[in-house]
């Protein structure tokens, strides 16, 4: 990975949508600094789409459509994209699945859910868990004692030997039933809402993560970027990202944003 700075004025130039992870990347040890706010804020107001891509839930999501400077907000790890029209006062909802599928596969998730939290000790549903519609989240760090991360494995290992997708961030594991993830939400949504096509926005994107759910986005957008903690979970991830902050979290996500604004 090389260092944020060595992004090149071409590239810089090229780039008009930050997406962006919010755990452990836009916050700081579970919190929205007012400085990571701010950054947003002075990036929508200098022109770019910021968009979160998040695992959290469809509650959180609308608050954050209405309520963040952002243009919408992909959810539940992309099951899901919600914008919010202030002229007209309209939440914008567009969902990859039905309303029938979700309720379908949301039943087969709680049998998913008993077994995990019946097997692997120090395990609880994430806090988020009743405002969420289409995935199950199990949280391993964030309101727990941090689990090892072979005990996160073995999350994993239950939620996949029973036919369901798990993605692990640096809190939870996020399970779901479909074929839908952030990667492929996000390029749903640039072309259909946003007009931009596949092969322009792998340069005309840049985003920030910072754990294994991050590793497809990595992989794919040409300015990928992975706030300084995320050297602490890079065994775990099948791509990288090809650019890393000096600092943590929040005030990493900070350091783009002036880097990008003053670049």
């Amino acid at each position: 990975m090389d260092n944020l700075s060595t992004i090149s004025q071409q590239q810089l130039e090229e780039i008009k949508i930050i997406l962006t992870d919010i755990d452990d990347t836009l916050t700081t040890d579970g919190r929205l600094t007012g400085e990571a706010y701010v950054a947003m804020e002075r990036l929508a107001e200098s022109g770019y789409t910021v968009i979160p891509i998040t695992g959290r839930c469809a509650g959180w999501c609308d608050h954050i459509a209405r309520m963040w400077p952002v243009s919408g907000v992909v959810g539940e790890s992309g099951a899901f994209f919600y914008s919010y029209d202030h002229n007209s006062k309209m939440m914008q909802h567009k969902y990859c699945q039905t309303e029938k599928v979700r309720k379908e596969n949301y039943r087969l998730l709680q049998k998913i859910k008993k077994t995990i939290l019946a097997n692997v000790p120090g395990t609880a549903l994430a806090s988020d868990q009743d405002f969420r519609l289409t995935d199950l989240a199990i949280d391993f760090a964030e309101d727990v004692s941090p689990l090892p991360f072979e005990k996160v494995s073995e999350i994993v290992n239950i939620v996949e030997r029973a036919g369901a997708i798990a993605k692990t961030s640096s809190i939870h594991v996020n399970c779901w039933i479909g074929d839908h993830n952030k990667l492929s939400t996000s390029l749903m949504i640039l072309d259909q809402i946003f007009g931009v096509s596949e092969a322009r926005a792998k340069k005309d994107v840049l985003f920030v993560g910072d754990s294994p759910n991050d590793s497809l986005m990595f992989g794919f957008f040409y300015n990928s970027v992975g706030v300084a903690n995320v050297a602490n979970l890079l065994d775990y991830m099948d791509e990288r990202p090809k650019y890393v902050t000096s600092m943590d979290a929040g005030a990493g996500f900070v350091e783009v944003a002036n880097f990008l604004l003053t670049g």
